[in-house]
């Protein structure tokens, strides 16, 4: 029988790349998602790729009761992935009472939602944030999280608290709590990818868009750090394999593990912002004109993953090569730009 699997913020970037790996998979997919900084498009993509369109309920996490009655009807429904939250670092620093108030109160709801439905499988899309400022690199899962550097952080660490002690509360509950650090790219159909509403808060679709011309120029914030080339260090995963450890963690638990289970999703490579657009440069030979701006709050100097523990256990491992993910988001942008 196939098994029923609910996305929250499943029309979103990561959410949409995750429909597509779960319907490949053999599960049917139910998308919770308010629209917010997402398209009901993504989910014709899905359907372009897959033959199947994802049911669709265009709901709001916070919604207390609407949140029950969706979960009402799809009572059926074996597991959740929950992506919905707000993600824009910065912003974060600027309203953190709407972060908060979306993040972790859209959480409580689907999780109350679950308890009342026997829903018992959830992963939660966590961040490399929790980590605030390593004091050694690569970070592993046993990595002490250090004070989160924003608002935004600060929900994601509350956010695996939450589920940590739900789910010690009700011994048939499971979780997987996937610690992401930075998914880049786009499905190599062109069909779906990262199309944030308004001006990009991430950086690849900054570049992409500066590419096309959309951006005058790239912001690079702040030259100084203390890193190699004085530019901040990330470790940028393809969101094709992002979305197929989904599936992994998800058959992990179905499969009979117990308790709360943590993974880093990465590459296990930190690379640099100028790095990544020089990188973009060769790999579309397209040029990209950026300018020094200051330092934007709430960003670590450097930060990349060992992901191990996740090839260990999950059977998993991000094998999509940078040139790859870059080439799959520029041809994304094309197909964007070329509809508008």
């Amino acid at each position: 029988m196939t098994q029923k699997i609910i996305v929250s913020g499943g029309a979103g970037y990561i959410g949409s790349h995750t429909a597509v790996a779960l319907q490949n998979a053999g599960f049917e997919v139910v998308v919770f998602d308010n629209l917010s900084n997402s398209k009901s498009d993504s989910l014709d993509g899905v359907m372009r790729i897959t033959g199947v369109r994802p049911l669709f309920e265009q709901i709001d996490c916070t919604d207390t009761n609407a949140m029950r009655d969706a979960f009402a009807r799809h009572r059926d429904a074996v597991g959740v992935i929950h992506f919905a939250a707000l993600k824009a670092v910065g912003e974060s620093v600027e309203k953190p009472l709407m972060y908060y108030r979306n993040n972790l109160g859209g959480l409580i709801n689907i999780l109350d939602a679950m308890a009342e439905f026997n829903v018992n499988n959830i992963v939660f899309s966590s961040s490399a944030t929790v980590y605030g400022v390593p004091e050694k690199l690569p970070a592993t899962e046993e990595t002490p999280l250090q004070p989160a550097t924003s608002p935004y952080g600060s929900t994601k660490v509350m956010g695996e608290n939450i589920i940590r002690d739900t789910v010690q509360a009700k011994p048939n509950m499971r979780a997987v709590l996937l610690r992401y650090f930075n998914p880049i790219g786009a499905h190599p159909s062109g069909e779906i990818g990262e199309l944030p509403n308004g001006i990009p808060n991430n950086l690849m679709p900054y570049i992409t868009q500066t590419a096309a011309g959309i951006r005058e120029h790239l912001n690079v914030f702040g030259d100084d750090y203390d890193t190699p080339d004085g530019f901040c260090v990330r470790d940028y995963i393809d969101v094709n394999d992002l979305a197929a450890a989904h599936v992994a963690a998800l058959r992990h638990m179905l499969g009979g593990a117990q308790g709360v289970n943590v993974f880093n999703l990465g590459t296990g490579r930190g690379t640099s912002v100028m790095e990544l657009i020089r990188a973009f440069e060769s790999a579309t030979g397209v040029k990209v004109p950026y300018k020094i701006a200051p330092r934007r709050a709430g960003d670590v100097p450097a930060i990349w993953a060992d992901a191990t523990k996740a090839e260990r256990v999950l059977g998993w491992r991000a094998t999509t090569a940078l040139t790859d993910t870059l080439a799959s988001a520029w041809r994304w942008q094309q197909k964007v730009s070329e509809k508008n």
